[in-house]
Parts: structure tokens; C-alpha cells; sequence
């Protein structure tokens, strides 16, 4: 028998580790990127063709390399960052320790322009498949241009496997914002398939903030500093009215590295604690600065994910800064029930709480089961509430709401999961929040937000399926800026978008013009519509199981549905149930919420000994 392990050649190894380094464009992004800041550059430019796929380019006034530096590069393990063990611990540095460049010459066609300064001429070396073409002087400005083209075009099913092209540039947007914002004091820009997408002047950190997060950040961002001998922090906050239901304007970075970490992330949400809602999320770019022998930035090949030697002692840091932050900027969390007078008038507020109101309320059932100790397990025998229990018997049991008749309706067999037709004569609509409607045989109690929602899922899943729902023009255009990357998304989602009675189109530098919005969406609040389906969209976003026409759908439904609290006419109420109960799955909204609750009259009954 032969032998049969030998080793892989040059060109195949190099394709399997790059495939640890540049997973898509992006990482090529990030990787040239962090060389260019390493050069000592003050003036970085990426452009990008077809979403990196068929150019990444970036261009820099760094140092520069010789002829020999700039050969020895793109060779596997070669780096200027590490010269012995002890280095690999104190990295003060960006780059990827010797990988990047021959992870992308594997992978890629590379062409790189370097000169440096006290040359008279600089070198140009043309490579494919980690194999060098062409290399000869050339006359260029001092630094440093690489241009990768074709990504994967050696491995066609790596390429195959790339998202679209808005998917590609919404990475590799990402990645730039992580480097830009880490160096305010160089001038970044981004340009992609000709079009400018950021023009990033060198400024102070606030500015930097304000300049990729957008304007509406630039009066709402708190300051945080805070220095010790251990560590340092730094950098700014959202105040607590910023907040969103989305996690995308958050950034760590340790020793001037993004950084990803759940930990730290824990820590900034205790800050906030009870100043924001508990499902939205506080802005934050944070800088921490440590001795780099504190920490392993080596346990993730993208160096994103870091260990730190005293974990604990970082959140806690972090935490307390933060509080003493919004502690200095009176920012603290407080009860303001002058946001609604009604409140005060209210007979719990207004009238003493006498004696014997107090004697009447100790002494009720209710009182008792929540009041006593180790009575959890004893609720349902000991309370007057468990005659409850029966309306959520599973289907087929004795009690359950929702079991079918012996008589089936014309109604019913249209809609098997509704037990009986509902009545739209006298409806009573409660808390500005719920509609009672009377059935044959008892009641729906109707949550009104729910019912619209579903009522406007099944609208517009029939618009994106062929029927447009129609545009009302509008008389005086108004315009929206967007993030960057918020714009990319939108420029995705247009087509969709124009189905569903949205006609926007793009004004260049991450502007769109409103020229139309559906009938029911009011002049005046299009831009806000438009900001909030967004960020909706980026709250279903990592939800794998969803596509991106059904996360819009949903975001749009949950967005312009009917929110609780809103007052309904008795036309509307009618409306509203009428198409609510002609659904084609009327008990539940997409994501699974139930439109109604079923109370049948002898259940009514029961609960009243009759």
C-alpha cells in the first residue's frame, strides 16, 4: 500500500486558512483598513465595486513600504507587528498578525501601489492565486493602494454562497463605521460603485459620532470619563429618550479595537436600568483603555471577542461610569405625572385611603391569596378564581372556549378557529384598548392594536402578491436623511416598499424624497413611518426564519397598527371588526399574539353561581 498523507500545496493551504480570515468582502475591508491605520496614515479611502465583489480598494498616505516589504507582505505568517512570544500578549496594534494579506492574495486579485517617502520610486505587484504576476517600479504618491479584485473567483462556491449585494454592503458599512469611529483624528471616506457613501472629516469623537450616527444624535449625547491607574473609559452615551428597539448603535471598543461582548453590553443596560424600557436598547461608543497585558484580544480570529483578566472588574467600572455620567447631566429616573393631569384626579390619587376601605380590601379572597406566604401552590383550592382555570382547558376538554359546535354555521365553516359570528350593533370599546363584542353565545373581548395588525399583515401580503395597495401623492415632497447603513437597508427594501404605496426615491448622501405613502398614513408623519418601520425591520433582523418580505411585512403591520390608548368611533370599531373577522386567520396576529379572547355566557353563568 502507498502512502497517503502528503502535504497540501502553497496555493491550496493558503485557500483554507483565508477562509478563517475573509469570510466576505467585508473582512478584506476590515483587514486593509487597519493596515492602512497601522501605516500611520491620516487620510484612508475605501472604494468598493458590486458590493465588494468585484473590487475592494483602499487608498491611504501612510508610510508606505520598500520593494522587499511590499513582496514579503503577501507571504504567509509575515508580519512587522510580532518579533518575539512576549509581543503577542502586548499588541498595541490593528492588523492581523501576518494573515490578512496572503488570505487575501489566496483568494483574490490583488494589485498593490506603495512608495515611501525617502524613495524615488515606488514598486507594483500584480498577484493571483497567492502567486506573484508582476512586479516593477512605478511612480505614485508616498503610501500605499491595494486593490482586491474578483473576490473568490478561485473558489467559485465561497462566492456562491455571498449574500446580495445591499446584504455584502450593509457588512461592509459596518465594518467601516468600527474603524472610522476609532479614529476620529483621520479622514475616512467610503464610495461605493461611484456614489459616495461617507465623507468623514478628521474631528473630535463627538463630531465623528454625529457625523456617521446622523444629526438627531448631536444635542442627545452625554459624555463619559472616567480614569483610574487600572484602566481608563471614555467616549459618549445616548440619553435615555435615544433608546430603540434595536441594538445597532452600540459600540465597545477596547484599546482603540472594536469589540463585541454580551458581558459589557449587561453592564450599560444596568446603567440605564428603569431610565429605559426594557426592550429597547441605550446608544453607546465607548472606549476602554488598559494595559494590552490585560487582556487576550487572540481568542477569535477577527479579534472581535476578547478575554479580559479581571472580567468583573471592567463591568464594574464600566457600569459606574456610566451612572455617574447621567448622574452629573441630571439624568436620573423619576415619576412625572404631569405628562397626564388625569391621573391625579383619580379617586386612588384624590380620596384618603380611610380605615375601612383598608379593612374591606385585607379581608377579600384576593387579598389573602397574594398576601400570604408559601401559598403559591394553594392559589387555585384556596382562591374564588379558580373557576378561571376553565377557560384554558386544552381543546376537547370540559370548559374550553374555543370547542367546536354541534351545529356548524356558514360562519364557523369560513372560519373554523372563530366559535360564533360576532355582532357589530352596540360595541363598547374599553380602556381605549379592547372592543367587547357581542356573540350569540357570550362575548369577544378584542384587542384592538392586535386585530389592526393582523388585518394589516393579510393587506399586505396581498399587495406584495400582485394587488399595490394605492399611493397618495404628495403635494410637497419631503425629504429623509438616513444612516448610512439604515439607507443601504432602505435601497433593499424599495421594491417591496413601492407595493405596499410607498413611492421613495433615492437623492443621493443617504437621502430619499417621500413622492407617495399609502392613503391611511397621514401627511406630516411619512418620515416617521418610514424611521420606524426601520427600525422594526432591524428588530425581526435576527430572525433567520423570516425573509426579508416577511420581516417587512411584519415590521409595517406591527408599526402602523392601531396602537392601545387610541380612542375608536363607533364607524371605526365597526370597521375594525368587520375586517378583522373576514381574515383569513382572524385569532392571531403573524407573530402569534391572539387577536380576542372568547367568553361563552354560561361560563358568564357559572362564574355567578347561576
Amino acid at each position: 500500500m502507498p502512502d497517503i498523507i502528503q502535504l497540501l500545496p502553497d496555493n491550496i493551504a493558503n485557500q483554507i486558512a483565508a477562509g478563517e480570515v475573509i469570510q466576505r468582502p467585508a473582512s478584506a475591508v476590515k483587514e486593509l483598513m487597519e493596515n492602512a491605520v497601522d501605516a500611520g496614515a491620516d487620510e484612508i479611502k475605501l472604494i468598493v465595486n458590486d458590493a465588494g465583489k468585484a473590487l475592494i480598494q483602499v487608498i491611504d498616505n501612510g508610510r508606505g513600504m520598500s520593494e522587499t516589504d511590499a513582496r514579503m507582505a503577501f507571504e504567509r505568517h509575515a508580519t512587522s507587528k510580532i518579533k518575539s512570544i512576549d509581543d503577542l500578549f502586548t499588541i498595541k496594534t490593528m492588523g492581523f498578525r501576518g494573515e490578512a494579506l496572503a488570505s487575501i492574495a489566496a483568494v483574490g486579485q490583488v494589485e498593490l501601489k506603495s512608495k515611501r517617502d525617502e524613495d524615488e520610486t515606488g514598486v507594483f505587484i500584480e498577484i493571483e492565486n497567492s502567486q506573484v504576476i508582476k512586479q516593477e517600479p512605478i511612480a505614485v504618491p508616498t503610501g500605499t493602494s491595494i486593490a482586491m479584485k474578483n473576490l473568490f473567483f478561485n473558489v467559485p462556491a465561497r462566492r456562491n454562497f455571498l449574500k446580495s449585494n445591499a446584504a455584502e454592503l450593509r457588512h461592509i458599512v459596518d465594518e467601516f463605521i468600527r474603524v472610522a469611529m476609532s479614529f476620529p483624528e483621520i479622514f475616512f471616506s467610503f464610495s461605493s460603485n461611484g456614489q459616495q457613501v461617507f465623507h468623514l472629516e478628521k474631528g473630535s469623537l463627538k463630531q465623528r459620532i454625529v457625523q456617521i450616527l446622523g444629526n438627531s444624535y448631536a444635542a442627545k449625547l452625554v459624555p463619559v470619563q472616567e480614569q483610574t491607574d487600572y484602566m481608563n473609559i471614555y467616549g459618549f452615551v445616548g440619553k435615555p429618550e435615544t433608546a430603540k428597539k434595536t441594538r445597532g448603535d452600540q459600540y465597545f471598543f477596547v484599546n482603540n479595537r472594536f469589540i463585541k461582548s454580551a458581558y459589557l453590553n449587561h453592564a450599560v443596560m444596568n446603567a440605564f436600568n428603569e431610565m429605559i424600557a426594557k426592550d429597547s436598547f441605550p446608544m453607546y461608543a465607548l472606549f476602554i483603555d488598559l494595559d494590552p497585558s490585560q487582556v487576550d484580544i487572540n481568542v477569535h480570529p477577527t479579534k472581535q471577542e476578547i478575554k479580559f483578566e479581571d472580567e468583573k472588574i471592567v463591568y464594574a467600572f464600566v457600569q459606574s461610569a456610566i451612572k455617574h455620567a447621567l448622574a452629573q447631566f441630571s439624568i436620573t429616573p423619576t415619576l412625572d405625572f404631569d405628562l397626564d393631569a388625569s391621573i391625579q384626579s383619580l379617586d386612588a390619587v384624590s380620596k384618603p385611603f380611610t380605615d375601612e376601605k383598608k379593612s374591606t380590601a385585607s379581608s377579600s379572597s384576593l387579598y389573602n391569596t397574594f398576601t400570604k406566604k408559601h401559598q403559591s401552590h394553594f392559589i387555585e383550592s384556596k382562591s374564588d378564581l379558580k373557576h378561571w382555570k376553565d377557560f384554558y382547558e386544552k381543546p376537547g376538554q370540559q370548559g374550553n372556549s374555543f370547542k367546536p359546535q354541534d351545529e356548524t354555521s356558514e360562519f364557523q365553516q369560513l372560519h373554523p378557529t372563530t366559535s360564533y359570528k360576532p355582532q357589530t350593533e352596540n360595541l363598547i370599546q374599553l380602556h381605549n384598548s379592547f372592543i367587547v363584542v357581542q356573540t350569540d353565545k357570550g362575548y369577544y373581548l378584542v384587542n384592538q392594536q392586535n386585530a389592526h395588525e393582523r388585518i394589516l399583515y393579510e393587506r399586505f401580503a396581498l399587495a406584495v402578491e400582485g394587488k399595490p395597495i394605492a399611493t397618495q401623492q404628495s403635494l410637497f415632497p419631503a425629504t429623509i436623511e438616513l444612516a448610512a447603513a439604515d439607507a443601504v437597508l432602505l435601497k433593499e427594501l424599495l421594491p417591496d416598499m413601492n407595493h405596499l404605496g410607498y413611492l421613495l426615491e433615492p437623492f443621493g448622501n443617504n437621502t430619499f424624497v417621500i413622492q407617495g405613502t399609502p392613503a391611511d398614513v397621514s401627511q406630516g408623519s411619512e418620515k416617521t413611518a418610514i424611521e420606524k418601520m426601520l427600525e422594526q425591520f432591524k428588530h425581526f433582523s435576527s430572525d433567520l426564519k423570516y425573509s426579508k418580505r416577511e420581516k417587512l411585512l411584519r415590521s409595517l403591520a406591527l408599526q402602523q397598527s392601531i396602537k392601545s390608548g387610541t380612542s375608536l368611533t363607533d364607524k371605526e370599531m365597526i370597521a375594525l371588526i368587520e375586517d378583522l373577522f373576514n381574515c383569513d386567520t382572524p385569532n392571531s396576529t403573524a407573530n402569534g399574539k391572539p387577536t380576542y379572547l372568547e367568553f361563552k355566557k354560561e361560563e358568564l353563568d357559572k362564574m355567578f353561581g347561576r
